[in-house]
């Protein structure tokens, strides 16, 4: 029977789909110390969002939390963060030195391995940053981004197995050092056919004792299946989460996939009933953080924008905070022609949120009246190359708007030559407000900016959604109309099977 290794993304990638990446240190903390003595020894434990969370919201330093980490689980076990190639993890995309800076400094606060990634699969993207991780001394996972596609697009080759095995083939031929390889679904919507044809033709390319490794979201519902596809074609380690941040819009949960796989050759080496401990403590220590319900629903809605787990209830908390969650269901449906125009780059951050603005401002406005400046600047080039050429005339509408030229330069070249990027810029920016010039603080600068200035000031606000502070309203992606009532009370019309149903719920009655 083939053991089949995981990792645990509960604390990374769970928090970031499920509360928006908005959970402090001293909350997950005991349950990391659990997990480590039920048997697990990989964790994902920071970057991606979960670096700028913490100076945005939850008003905490990411270096500490990563300290904290390593003390916890000790010197042997894999911590892992992500990382999004030149903009490390950012929005926006940094300067050589800031990048090099990244691998340095999560290397000097207990980081065992980045996952790297490039939306764009721009293969320029991954190379430079994946020198600067193997150069610290980190285990470099470079990654295959991944994105299902639904057939009325009429893509018969972009985002297929042959586009993926062609990007790996770049990857080798470009000689970009790596330890391991990730195929990475960050919105869970990709066929379980191509995630096995992919995994499968990547097996033939790379060396027999290279690790390959598969992550994917329950968005769509297709996680186990992919899961399954990916082990039956020869991947070494999937990713899977803890309840109550798994399923939905995270991971497989770790007890349903030990599930699935019994009676067949594969197993998770696990202690069932210790997991099964650590999951109960896990759900009473979360429970007063506010869990939107969209965050453990399947949505088959999904597959047809597409809206990675990690990104959608970032999105639909930032819509309730606004008043504009009515909106939610339009501006999925306008994702499609958003992904289409923009050349076809893998939705997920930052290129999901470029495709999320533009689809919002289609939503709110006449169609393409209105460019957002980082879906303007990606579709020009000033992020890399896009999979296929975007749309000529949104191209020209945001050349106009941005009055910016479309570029095929390095982006490492164009930020290396920007005067307001880089350590030196970010020195001074720390001198002009007294702020003590420390390789932390700098790249808190660079990669935060004003918000991350606002943390080392010491006057950020806490941004943290527990369930007494918020109203709840929930949106039903099939058929559904809402009314906000007040604190924690709904009033829902919905649709089943041709059946109309009126529910009011009141957690008061």
């Amino acid at each position: 029977m083939k053991k089949i290794n995981f990792m645990d993304t509960s604390f990374r990638d769970g928090f970031q789909s499920c509360y928006g990446a908005r959970v402090k240190t001293e909350d997950f903390i005991p349950i990391l110390k659990a997990a480590v003595e039920a048997g697990n020894n990989n964790f994902e434990i920071g970057g991606g969002a979960r670096f700028q969370s913490l100076y945005f919201y939850c008003q905490e330093d990411a270096f500490d939390m990563m300290d904290k980490s390593r003390e916890i689980v000790g010197k042997d076990i894999n911590l892992q963060t992500l990382a999004r190639g030149a903009n490390v993890v950012g929005l926006e995309s940094q300067s050589r030195d800031i990048i090099d800076l990244h691998a340095k400094l999560f290397k000097k606060h207990g980081i065992t391995t980045i996952r790297n990634f490039d939306a764009l699969m721009d293969i320029r993207n991954l190379s430079y940053s994946g020198e600067c991780i193997t150069n610290a001394g980190l285990n470099h996972q470079i990654v295959i981004a991944l994105m299902g596609l639904p057939p009325s697009l009429n893509e018969k080759y972009f985002h297929s197995a042959d586009f993926y095995t062609d990007k790996l083939k770049e990857i080798l031929k470009a000689d970009i050092p790596f330890d391991s390889l990730a195929f990475k679904d960050a919105s869970g919507t990709t066929p379980p056919s191509i995630v096995y044809d992919s995994v499968k033709n990547a097996r033939k390319l790379l060396p027999k004792d290279t690790t390959i490794q598969f992550h994917t979201h329950d968005t769509a519902g297709m996680a186990i299946s992919s899961n399954m596809a990916a082990i039956e074609a020869g991947a070494d380690i999937i990713d899977l989460a803890m309840s109550p941040v798994s399923g939905g819009t995270s991971q497989t949960d770790i007890l349903s996939m030990w599930q699935a796989l019994r009676g067949t050759e594969y197993t998770l080496d696990i202690d069932e009933e210790k997991i099964l401990e650590v999951e109960k403590s896990f759900i009473e220590q979360m429970e007063k953080y506010y869990l939107p319900p969209e965050a453990t629903a399947v949505n088959p809605v999904i597959p047809f924008s597409p809206m990675p787990g990690g990104a959608l209830t970032a999105n639909t908390q930032m819509m309730r905070d606004n008043g504009t969650l009515d909106l939610f269901v339009k501006v999925i449906e306008n994702m499609r022609e958003v992904v289409a125009k923009g050349g076809f780059g893998t939705s997920v951050t930052p290129v999901s949120q470029f495709y999320f603005q533009q689809a919002f401002m289609n939503t709110v406005q006449e169609k393409w009246s209105k460019i957002s400046e980082n879906y303007g600047k990606m579709i020009l080039g000033y992020f890399g190359k896009t999979p296929t050429d975007p749309d000529s005339e949104i191209m020209k509408i945001a050349s106009d708007q941005l009055s910016l030229k479309p570029t095929n330069e390095d982006v490492h070249d164009l930020n290396d030559a920007n005067p307001n990027l880089g350590i030196e810029y970010n020195k001074k920016l720390l001198k002009e407000k007294n702020i003590k010039i420390t390789d932390e603080n700098i790249f808190i600068s660079a990669t935060c900016g004003e918000k991350g200035m606002t943390f080392l000031e010491g006057n950020g606000q806490l941004g943290v959604r527990y369930v007494n502070d918020m109203e709840e309203t929930i949106v039903d992606t099939n058929s559904s109309e809402t009314e906000n009532l007040g604190k924690n009370a709904y009033k829902k019309t919905l649709s089943v099977d041709g059946n109309i149903y009126e529910v009011t719920i009141d957690p008061k009655e």
